[in-house]
């Protein structure tokens, strides 16, 4: 009896096998269902024979013969995801639409759309747009008693100021002043409450009629919302607090604020990112007489003349000035112009530095080595070309969009941490987006220009100095096969293409062999 069972328990698996096999098939197309089926019968065979043992079935091979059938539904599927449904002039194909240099195209040129409707979206990225190009009046100095170098206290009197601002000047041609007090702001609809549950305070600069011509900023006026309150306090937002406060709302003029005990109205924003002046303003009242309305204590701003810069010494200039009682006091000048780079120059930056990095961590060549060259036509050399050209530009337009994104997308952070994280953003997105388009174009065919697609692992690795072993992927279209060295060696160092003649053709489907 036990041969008895022995033998119908072997011919229950192969009957359980079979049926595996033919619930695979239903998974490929209906044209290819019966040589599909054939063909995995027949390589099970071939199994079994190479599983049999002399002394009857063992574990280890049925398990084997299992895994071949349960391998059979993974060749179903990977048919299926190739998109080989064939046409009814189709017999055999193999190639897939997936892969195309116009896939490609588009995928780059969604990300660049992508990139550019958000930082239309961001009122941070507009803010910082409406700004550009940031140009300031240079050779600026912040006069400063000697015994209050770098203090960030008012140091200079207001009478001190108009006693020199009536005098003639031999270093300075414009001289203006400001003080600095701290007010509590409320909001017309929502009160601002600090961490503690109080009002916020800000500093409040009162200038003279001509510190803006001075300084040389730029300030958004709006007229209407000026007219609108002929009678209140005009007021004009710092950029800083414009973006950290308001969250770069590009409609802040003429709304309502409460300065200490009186009203005001937003009158515009000046963009003070370029100036590193003492005090750090938040808001600038807009004072009709501003002569008569000037702190007891404040700074002084001047701008040096030729005759003035020649007097500099690195970032300071010795000043001998009289008091207004007559007696000649000692006074330095410190230099308060603030180097800060546009978003294009830090974009360029950020991207030269990653083209320097790019050979750490990438072979920079294209990988067009073949095994047997075959000659292109200029027009095919100028096809593959001209989409490595369009790739990078469209990579380089969207990192663009992208770093004025992240850097100033979000309002909260300042104009110098806004210039560090564009130039992480563009150096990290350049790095591996130059990695990327190098490795994509080493693994597209030459003649076609579609991705090779269904790596296989070819030869072993302990025989790497004596045979081929690596990974071998095919074009799609019947074209060109790709090898790459798994350990490159002195005779196999890079990878190498290998360009199929016509006897392959009915392997793959015809008339798709195009990019």
């Amino acid at each position: 009896m036990k041969p008895r069972i022995g033998f119908d328990w072997i011919f229950a698996r192969g009957w359980v096998h079979g049926v595996m096999l033919r619930s695979a098939s239903l998974l490929v197309p209906r044209q290819q269902r019966s040589e599909w089926i054939e063909e995995w019968r027949g390589e099970l065979w071939h199994v079994r024979q190479a599983c049999a043992s002399p002394n009857g079935s063992s574990p280890r091979g049925a398990h084997a013969i299992t895994a071949f059938c349960l391998g059979a539904f993974q060749d179903a599927l990977c048919l299926r995801r190739a998109g080989c449904v064939p046409s009814d002039d189709e017999t055999s194909p193999i190639a897939s639409r997936s892969g195309t240099a116009r896939q490609c195209l588009l995928r780059l040129s969604a990300l660049l759309v992508a990139g550019y409707a958000i930082a239309l979206l961001l009122p941070g990225v507009g803010a910082e747009r409406g700004f550009w190009p940031r140009e300031g009046s240079r050779n600026l100095v912040v006069i400063e008693r000697e015994e209050a170098v770098q203090s960030s206290r008012p140091n200079i009197t207001a009478a001190q100021f108009k006693a020199w601002q009536g005098r003639r000047q031999r270093y300075f041609d414009g001289i203006a002043f400001y003080g600095v007090e701290q007010m509590p702001v409320e909001r017309e609809t929502t009160e601002r409450q600090s961490a503690a549950g109080e009002r916020a305070e800000w500093v409040v600069g009162r200038p003279s009629a001509n510190l803006f011509a001075v300084l040389g900023l730029h300030i958004r006026f709006d007229d209407a919302a000026m007219r609108r309150g002929e009678d209140l306090l005009q007021i004009v937002l710092g950029e800083a607090a414009w973006k950290q406060q308001f969250r770069a709302d590009p409609h802040v003029a003429g709304q309502l604020v409460r300065l200490g005990q009186r009203e005001a109205r937003i009158a515009g924003v000046v963009a003070d990112g370029s100036f590193g002046l003492p005090g750090q303003v938040d808001v600038w009242e807009i004072d009709p007489e501003p002569a008569n309305g000037l702190s007891r204590s404040g700074f002084v701003v001047a701008h040096l003349t030729p005759l003035g810069v020649e007097e500099m010494s690195g970032q300071w200039v010795q000043i001998s000035a009289n008091a207004p009682d007559g007696a000649e006091e000692d006074f330095w000048g410190a230099s308060i112009d603030k180097w800060n780079p546009a978003p294009p120059s830090i974009y360029l930056f950020g991207l030269f530095l990653a083209l320097l990095a790019l050979p750490a961590i990438t072979a920079v060549s294209l990988g067009d080595a073949s095994v047997n060259p075959r000659p292109a036509s200029w027009s095919r050399r100028l096809l593959g070309w001209s989409f490595l050209s369009t790739k990078i530009a469209l990579l380089l337009a969207s990192i663009y969009f992208l770093s004025l994104d992240a850097a100033y997308g979000c309002t909260l952070v300042g104009s110098d941490g806004a210039v560090y994280l564009q130039l992480a953003s563009c150096f990290a997105m350049g790095l591996f987006g130059f990695r990327w388009v190098l490795k994509d174009q080493r693994q597209r065919c030459p003649v076609c220009l579609r991705q090779v697609v269904h790596p296989a692992q070819v030869g072993q690795a302990s025989r790497t100095f004596l045979d081929w072993n690596g990974t071998e992927m095919m074009c799609a279209g019947g074209h060109t096969l790709l090898h790459v060295p798994s350990l490159p060696t002195s005779w196999f160092g890079a990878q190498r293409w290998l360009y199929l003649d016509t006897s392959w053709g009915f392997l793959f489907v015809p008339g798709r062999n195009v990019p």
